[in-house]
């Protein structure tokens, strides 16, 4: 054999021959023996805890205490599969808001291009009523001023053509026919 296991071989002697029952003085079966009232003490007391069921108590609450741990995985099973549904609806009704939301602003740009087209089709109207407007209200002051023109022309006309008349005529001798003419003139012009 080679040296290592050699010693290796008596270590392990020494240490079965080290072992409790030696190291006690004495025969190993006797009362004053300190590591056989251990081993009474140590076999009464593992006696007493099976006559009283303590290893099926304690096998008991272990079970309840895994059935508890098993009840509290599965709880947090179906609370993250519920926190993941729940965030699996937040992100559909995220990406719905945010569709909703492109739509109302789409339909707002296009009801705000409408009402614009329609202002300025509204104000291009107002302007066009406003100059014809102006323009018919030019024409009624042209047909004033045209008209004023013309009564004092016929005016000037007549008060020339009287005092002419009335320079040819003498003032006892005037006819009726020419009065009647005068205003005849008069009432054509006006």
């Amino acid at each position: 054999m080679t040296k290592p296991f050699t010693i290796l071989a008596g270590a392990a002697g020494g240490v079965i021959a080290a072992g409790p029952a030696m190291a006690a003085s004495g025969p190993f079966f006797s009362l004053h023996n300190t590591d056989f009232i251990v081993l009474l003490a140590f076999l009464l007391f593992v006696g007493i805890l099976v006559y009283f069921k303590v290893p099926a108590v304690i096998g008991n609450l272990l079970d309840k205490r895994s059935e508890g741990i098993r009840a509290d995985l599965d709880e947090a099973r179906r609370l993250r599969e519920e926190a993941q549904e729940i965030y699996a609806n937040y992100e559909r009704r995220q990406r719905e808001v945010k569709v909703q939301a492109d739509e109302i602003v789409a339909n707002a740009k296009r009801e705000a291009e409408l009402q614009a087209a329609k202002a300025k089709d509204d104000l291009a109207a107002s302007i066009d009523r406003r100059l014809k407007a102006a323009q018919d209200q030019i024409a009624s002051a042209e047909a004033d001023a045209v008209r004023a023109v013309r009564d004092r022309a016929v005016a000037a006309a007549v008060a020339a053509t009287g005092e002419l008349l009335g320079q040819q005529v003498a003032s006892g001798s005037r006819s009726a026919g020419i009065d009647d003419a005068i205003a005849d003139v008069a009432r054509k012009l006006n």
